[in-house]
């Protein structure tokens, strides 16, 4: 029969915000009298120590639920099998958490065609997964006085991804640059 080592912090360091007591610490809140919760779901009233002394027994750990009530409420069970899922369990739900953010696109107003289909199909790829896209047409030295080629490219782009998203911001010059948003209709 293995040995294991019964004793163990009373705190789950997994960011929860409850704190186990655990084993003896068990004993010293509750001198007398538990409600255990058994496996199968039944609870009994039994003394502290026979619940610790049934917890060692079977390797495992005397885990106090809830201390808000009298008797307190306690179960047997492994606490590191237990941390182990309340850890797993709050990394599926931040695996599950969809993260919107905002994809930023560059382009200049002289943009050979090549290029700009490239950034087409960024810009409708990033809208397929469900992000925003902000796109930016930066005008350098005396071409800020042709602003109509900034205009006619975010047109062209609001065309080409028409069926895929919808204009959060329409275009509009901020200083030297143009700028225009979009997010996906798929969302």
């Amino acid at each position: 029969m293995a040995i294991r080592k019964i004793s163990r912090s009373s705190k789950l360091d997994v960011g929860s915000k409850d704190n186990y007591r655990v084993n003896d610490e068990v004993l010293l809140h509750n001198p007398e009298v538990v409600k255990l919760i058994t496996a199968d779901g039944q609870s009994n009233e039994i003394s502290s120590s026979e619940a610790l002394r049934m917890a060692r027994e079977s390797n495992l750990d005397l885990v106090e639920i809830d201390s808000s009530v009298t008797p307190s409420i306690c179960k047997i069970l492994d606490l590191r099998k237990l941390k182990y899922t309340i850890q797993k369990n709050a990394a599926e739900a931040r695996k599950k958490q969809k993260s919107t953010g905002i994809k930023e696109v560059k382009i200049r107003p002289v943009i050979d065609p090549h290029d700009f289909q490239v950034k087409l199909k960024a810009i409708d790829g990033f809208l397929r997964d469900g992000c925003k896209v902000k796109i930016s047409v930066k005008f350098r030295g005396r071409e800020i006085m042709h602003q109509n080629l900034g205009y006619k490219l975010l047109e062209d782009i609001k065309e080409y991804v028409s069926e895929v998203s919808r204009i959060d911001c329409d275009p509009k010059l901020e200083g030297r640059q143009m700028n225009m948003i979009l997010s996906s209709k798929c969302v």
